[in-house]
């Protein structure tokens, strides 16, 4: 008999030892797993540092590349752990979250205008007013002479212009709208700045690897994308004209000349612009790219393992910038996000 009772104490414990080994991995995956969706600007490195990051600490995230608007839009419904956008929460939109949110800038990247022109490699040089007159229609043809002044000796085809833009919300819209905003007092009074803008002229691509799909295969496309998806899809892209006067090729160098200029008031406030910055060097049409994410986390396990990755992200991450095209953070602005993500409350902290 007390053989029996014995044996179905240890049964019991085993029982229990084992509910406890269940509950205890279901907690630890609660918390090592993390969801995020929004901008496909800085997808080509986000997919690396989440592959990266799984390896070296068991943290597995999953991540929709749907677009800035839609990073949002889920941020906000609660589906995601963050949310990733191009183009910082307005004063408006911050008071429309359930909470307070914390903006962290992650890299700095180039919006590039790729184009498909036959006999035209890397090299095209336009001006603000001119990529504004082809986006709201005025200019129609790649001979136009507001294009060939532009480009003596170049031989510009007499080819229809082929315009291509985002056709969901958008950061890299955003970022090209701001910059067109900027040069052109006929867009900023016709269309204006937004992740989705009523587009004047041309078809619409879904997220940057859409747009680079359209103009790749269309001859004589023009749109814009983020330097790593034309470079993925070897697609030639403009020099730009600055403020200072000089063609300037999208490069990290430029980007980072673009970016340098801000540090200083992203010390009050991260949501700065970068486009048409001041500086001869400087690339015109570039901005930050933000994880958002919710100043009180509601799940512990959830909000050690988010603080933690957006602390190697910042640091650790920003190597492996560089090699995808993308300008790595200043060290001023990484202590500027360090002091934001220490600002991140979860229970026991």
């Amino acid at each position: 008999m007390l053989h029996r009772i014995t044996a179905s104490r240890f049964l019991l414990g085993l029982a229990l030892l084992g509910l406890a080994i269940t509950v205890s991995l279901s907690a630890g995956w609660a918390a090592t797993s993390l969801t995020g969706a929004g901008a496909t600007f800085p997808y080509p490195l986000y997919s690396k540092w989440f592959d990266v990051y799984q390896r070296e600490h068991k943290v597995a995230i999953s991540y929709q590349s749907i677009g800035s608007g839609g990073g949002i839009q889920q941020l906000k419904s609660g589906t995601v752990d963050f949310g990733a956008s191009d183009a910082p929460l307005s004063d408006q939109e911050m008071r429309d979250m359930p909470s307070p949110v914390v903006h962290l800038p992650m890299v700095a990247g180039a919006v590039v205008i790729a184009y498909n022109l036959p006999g035209v490699q890397k090299g095209l040089k336009l001006s603000g007013d001119a990529v504004a007159d082809v986006f709201l229609g005025g200019i129609t043809r790649w001979n136009d002479r507001r294009i060939t002044s532009l480009n003596p000796g170049a031989k510009l085809p007499n080819l229809p212009i082929a315009v291509a833009h985002r056709s969901d919300g958008s950061g890299t819209s955003y970022i090209f709208t701001s910059y067109l905003s900027a040069v052109s007092k006929e867009w900023a009074s016709k269309v204006g700045t937004g992740k989705s803008v009523n587009w004047p002229a041309g078809i619409g691509g879904k997220g940057n690897d859409g747009v680079a799909g359209v103009v790749k295969q269309t001859p004589g496309a023009i749109g814009y994308v983020e330097l790593a998806y034309a470079t993925q899809n070897r697609l030639p892209y403009a020099y730009v004209r600055n403020r200072g006067g000089k063609f300037i090729e999208p490069t990290i160098a430029t980007t980072t000349a673009a970016a340098a200029g801000s540090v200083k008031a992203m010390q009050k406030d991260v949501r700065v612009s970068i486009v048409n910055a001041a500086g001869s060097d400087a690339y015109p049409i570039a901005g930050f790219t933000y994880i958002l994410v919710y100043q009180r986390q509601s799940n512990a396990g959830k909000g050690r393992a988010l603080t933690a990755f957006l602390r190697w992200a910042v640091r650790d991450g920003q190597k492996y910038a560089a090699p995808l095209l993308y300008a790595p953070l200043p060290n001023q602005v990484v202590s500027v996000d360090e002091r934001n993500i220490n600002s991140i409350s979860f229970a026991g902290k």
